[in-house]
């Protein structure tokens, strides 16, 4: 016997939200015009029309709901009011504001964010995944450690959008973080410095890349040396690491330290106190992100800010953009960032 047709069948072909297709049929007059001409063209392709007529009660082929009742993909279904936001780390300040900017997001729209920490692990990540992606009707993967493809393939079967990290046909929204490299490596050399080190963050970090793309290029331009040492976990205890690692290379090898966020930047500050280097005096260090411990710290840091509110936000908007069908979102926002002087940086000391 042929198998019928679902609304995920259909969902898939037209390449929206189970969800859309589901008002396509029951609520069309709730969508874009051509939107549900297009889904209904799909369907009717598919026999997606035949396979859902039959007792004057039936709901669509698959779903074993009666007219009267909620299709997975209806909005007055608990699970199609949830989306899920995957973090690396709960415990990492940089996913503070991101996770209220998107609550916020959410809650205005009339959604719940479902929230999973997968502890830097691409293992658990894909764990999670799996998990929540059968429970809400779209996710938000933050700073993912997935392989693109992987990335495409999930988002084939799910709504997504991914933060800070741009992938190729997935919706995503970042931070300029090569802009705001640049300018960081400016305001060294506007300080005297000629010297820079580049301390890494995670291997699997697309933030990572880039940023150190940025700097080495700024550098180049700048006629000033630079080097990269790392990678190192985005942890405070990390950083006190990096500060032996840089230097172990010949004493103090450069004026100037760029660190791929600010725990780095921190836990490198405090390592390097502890073998009697002193910050801004011997070597200025900027952070990346500009979280809240950034300025809790003596000395404050310097650091590239980001909009991180905006950027949880963003996604948001941009899922549920995809869910209600009313729009698809840009195939990459790009976010400004911003450099914020506090005491970690200074002119450069004179060497001997």
């Amino acid at each position: 016997m042929e198998k019928a047709v679902t609304i995920y069948d259909v969902a898939r072909a037209a390449g929206v939200a189970p969800s859309t297709v589901s008002r396509a049929f029951s609520r069309p007059g709730r969508l874009n015009a051509a939107t549900a001409e297009r889904i209904l063209r799909v369907g009717a392709s598919l026999g997606y029309e035949r396979s859902r007529q039959g007792a004057g009660s039936a709901g669509p082929a698959g779903t074993g709901l009666g007219r009267g009742g909620a299709t997975h993909g209806d909005t007055d279904r608990p699970a199609a009011r949830m989306i899920a936001l995957i973090v690396p780390d709960i415990t990492n300040p940089f996913y503070f504001e991101i996770i209220r900017g998107a609550e916020r997001a959410a809650s205005e729209a009339g959604h719940t964010l479902v929230l999973s920490d997968t502890q830097e692990s691409r293992r658990l990540e894909r764990d999670a995944l799996e998990r929540t992606s059968a429970i809400v009707a779209g996710l938000l993967l933050t700073s993912t450690r997935m392989d693109d493809a992987d990335i495409v393939e999930v988002s084939r079967r799910t709504p997504l959008v991914v933060l800070n990290r741009e992938v190729a046909g997935v919706p995503s929204v970042v931070t300029d973080n090569r802009a705001g490299a640049r300018r960081a490596v400016e305001h060294l050399v506007e300080l005297g410095h000629t010297s820079l080190t580049y301390v890494a963050g995670p291997e699997a970090s697309w933030a990572d890349g880039q940023r150190w793309i940025a700097a080495r290029e700024a550098a180049d331009d700048l006629g000033m040396r630079v080097q990269r040492i790392g990678p190192f976990a985005p942890t405070v205890d990390a950083g006190v690491y990096a500060a032996q690692s840089f230097t172990e290379l010949s004493g103090l090898p450069s004026t100037a330290v760029l660190c791929y966020n600010d725990q780095l930047a921190i836990g490198l500050i405090r390592g390097l106190g502890l073998l009697g280097a002193r910050v801004p005096e011997d070597v200025s260090v900027i952070g990346f992100d500009n979280t809240l411990v950034a300025d809790l710290v003596t000395p404050g840091i310097t650091t590239v800010a980001a909009p991180l509110d905006s950027l949880g936000a963003t996604g948001v908007s941009g899922l549920i953009g995809m869910l209600t069908g009313h729009r698809r979102p840009d195939p990459l926002v790009v976010l400004p960032s911003l450099l914020v002087v506090r005491g970690s940086t200074s002119q450069a000391a004179a060497r001997p």
